[in-house]
């Protein structure tokens, strides 16, 4: 079996070098990673400049580019081999509700998913990685589990959020859906030593749906969350009544 790893805090990151410790065993591990942090890069690709991989001396590749770029060019072209399965993280914080669409942890492992590979995104709830070796336990349980019994649905991609605990391996494991955020506070704005006015994007808004079946209510109750993802973005309850506003030719 042949594990291809990626993340988007970067190859130094502990929760990479955590996620791959916890992988040792299963396979071929090949490591892939941004050179510098890439969180909320979401799905992004680099077009508009060459990408180079070098390898660092714990054996971990890295590349000038998203987490996206890491997992698209080992998939197509740095890799002698095609993995069998592709994981992120483990990341510095929650992916939960509506992080997942900003997230380059899950958009690394949604880059194997759309490769017709089945991958697992995996983030801690709490920045700081505290208890990080019990998430990398966590993981590596998930992974078994998932391995041993498959779901028939080829590829699938899977988002676990991981409480921040000691004891995170015995925590139950919910399949959960995605809840919902507040809208993101207000940028806060700056003024530059050269008298510019400057913005950094304010903090991500509070949980607004967090009810039971959630991944904030499971992780609020001391559950891990495990979230089935896909990439149809298509409104299909919709589809009627907009074939019926909109779908058909109107006379002149």
């Amino acid at each position: 079996m042949r594990i291809l790893i990626a993340n988007d805090d970067g190859y130094l990151a502990p929760g990479l070098a955590a996620l791959v410790q916890a992988m040792q065993g299963l396979g071929e591990i090949d490591v892939i990673a941004p050179e510098q942090n890439a969180s909320g890069t979401s799905n992004a690709l680099t077009l508009n400049r060459p990408l180079t991989v070098h390898r660092a001396g714990n054996g971990f590749q890295y590349i000038n580019g998203t987490p996206s770029d890491s997992v698209h060019v080992a998939l197509t072209g740095l890799l002698a081999q095609r993995p069998d399965l592709v994981l992120s993280g483990i990341n510095n914080g929650a992916n939960m509700g509506d992080d997942t669409v900003y997230s380059g942890t899950v958009a690394a492992a949604m880059e194997g998913y759309l490769f017709g590979i089945p991958s697992i995104a995996f983030s801690q709830v709490d920045k700081g990685w505290g208890h990080l070796e019990a998430a990398a336990q966590v993981a590596r349980a998930v992974v078994e589990q998932v391995l041993a019994q498959p779901p028939a649905q080829r590829p699938w991609l899977l988002n676990v959020n991981i409480p921040n605990r000691a004891d995170a391996l015995s925590l139950p494991r919910q399949i959960t859906r995605l809840g919902r955020r507040h809208a993101s506070e207000a940028v806060i704005r700056q003024t530059s030593p050269r008298g510019e006015m400057i913005y950094w994007i304010g903090p991500a808004g509070d949980a607004r749906e967090a009810g039971e079946g959630t991944d904030f209510h499971a992780t609020a109750n001391g559950c891990v969350s495990i979230t089935p993802l896909q990439v149809d973005l298509t409104d299909h309850a919709a589809l009627p009544s907009w074939r019926e506003a909109v779908g058909r030719p109107t006379g002149r």
